[in-house]
């Protein structure tokens, strides 16, 4: 692996969105202090027939999904050897890490009593039998894969780096504290540079084995939320309950995860002024169709043998839904395949923000549009439900924002013509 592919953007952190994306995070987090001071009551409208709401079905069900980049992108270059996609790793890790660690944040907040968290480390408190705790232990598992994944563009920064910004900072505490600036500051800091140094090449000998385990385990859990359902067989409208929901939640993960892994690269590019990799998006966008085609066969081939085609084509609420889902995959899947439209950065933007869409659709109907818990029940989420959600997702965003600027993630642009663009226009950003 080379440490060479990657360049962190340079520019200024505190911009107006930075400003934007802080004050939705602030709200959203002064709303899980009042969920854990005054109960979940106090900002949801979950109830005992509807005890999975939004966050469950957006921060969990889908947001794993979306953060699948990383596992599409390991799949892509490590199974498939497409070494050339390599440069785009770091920021689809980033993205997966954000989202992985960020989903199982928002199951504490839902599920309450984070000093009882410690009981999952116990053996003999585990239900070996759950798919739910499958899940929660591949989450968490692949949480810590992801991190480690990541180590290394944090090694090559404390390698390289000369730490100007913490030599200014405590020059300014000295001057308005009078606080003594520590001695031998240089030894110090060679110190750090040293641990860098020492831990990098060993992390590059088991990465490979962080890498195995980083496609393992979100096969294993992406199948897994879809069996979580299997059990809701009259709760969950005929439409979507099916014995293939294991098999459809992991195809689903994987074309959602290549194109947020395509949305991530235009929006970036785009915000950060930089050329667009439209060459390496292209060749991205030919796998897309074709697992999508795979995913849209196994759900009319099943709706076809479970006598429910006539339910999908009735044109009422749950077939609505189902019919948006599907045409939204559909619809994207069919620009993919026009090789004229994979050209165009334009097309495959829309083209992936159609399938991240459909598919994102397909679970929210799988976890919340589609279940009935029975007559007496209704749910919707209430404001408070929704403004932490944006905030969790506010965070993740502002996270990428600012880590992209002080540490290698993006792909380094190798000419000097893109490195003066990008820097230019960093600099009236």
């Amino acid at each position: 692996m080379s440490h060479d592919e990657y360049q962190r953007h340079d520019a200024k952190i505190i911009t107006p969105s930075f400003l934007v994306l802080l004050t939705l995070t602030l709200i959203g987090f002064a709303l899980i202090a009042v969920r854990f001071i005054k109960g979940i009551g106090a900002v949801s409208n979950m109830s005992d027939g509807y005890p999975w709401g939004i966050w469950i079905t957006y921060d969990v069900a889908t947001g794993t999904a979306i953060a699948c980049g990383g596992y599409a992108m390991a799949i892509l270059i490590y199974i498939r050897n497409r070494m050339h996609y390599h440069p785009m790793i770091r920021s689809a890790v980033l993205t997966s890490m954000f989202g992985y660690g960020l989903a199982g944040f928002s199951v504490m907040v839902d599920v309450g009593r984070p000093w009882n968290a410690y009981n999952f480390f116990i053996p003999s408190k585990w239900q070996a039998n759950s798919a739910m705790f499958e899940v929660a232990l591949c989450v968490m598992a692949y949480t810590t894969v992801l991190l480690l994944e990541f180590l290394p563009a944090v090694l090559t920064t404390l390698e390289k780096t000369q730490w100007h910004t913490l030599q200014l900072f405590m020059d300014r505490l000295h001057h308005y504290t009078g606080i003594k600036r520590p001695e031998r500051m240089d030894e110090r800091l060679d110190a750090v540079k040293d641990l860098g140094a020492w831990l990098k090449p060993r992390l590059d000998k088991v990465l490979i084995f962080v890498i195995v385990l980083g496609i393992t385990l979100p096969t294993m859990h992406q199948s897994s939320l879809g069996s979580l359902l299997l059990i809701a067989s009259t709760k969950l409208h005929p439409l979507w309950h099916t014995g293939f929901l294991p098999l459809l939640f992991l195809i689903n993960c994987m074309f959602i995860g290549y194109s947020i892994a395509i949305l991530e690269s235009v929006i970036s590019c785009y915000a950060f002024k930089r050329p667009f990799e439209t060459k390496e998006l292209s060749g991205m966008a030919r796998i897309i169709p074709w697992l999508t085609a795979i995913w849209l066969t196994v759900v009319i081939g099943d709706l076809l043998w479970r006598g429910q085609l006539a339910t999908a084509l009735s044109f009422d609420f749950y077939s609505r839904f189902f019919l948006l889902e599907f045409c939204l995959v559909a619809g994207g899947s069919l620009l993919m395949f026009s090789g004229k439209k994979r050209e165009s950065i334009r097309w495959l933007f829309v083209s992936a923000a159609l399938i991240v869409l459909g598919g994102a659709l397909y679970r929210f109907n799988v976890y919340l549009i589609g279940f009935n818990p029975g007559k007496g029940w209704h749910y919707f989420p209430a404001l408070a439900e929704l403004l932490i959600t944006v905030g969790i997702v506010a965070f993740e965003i502002l996270g990428y924002q600012v880590i992209v600027k002080i540490l290698p993630v993006l792909p380094k642009l190798h000419t000097r013509k893109q490195q003066d663009g990008a820097r230019r226009a960093a600099q009236q950003h």
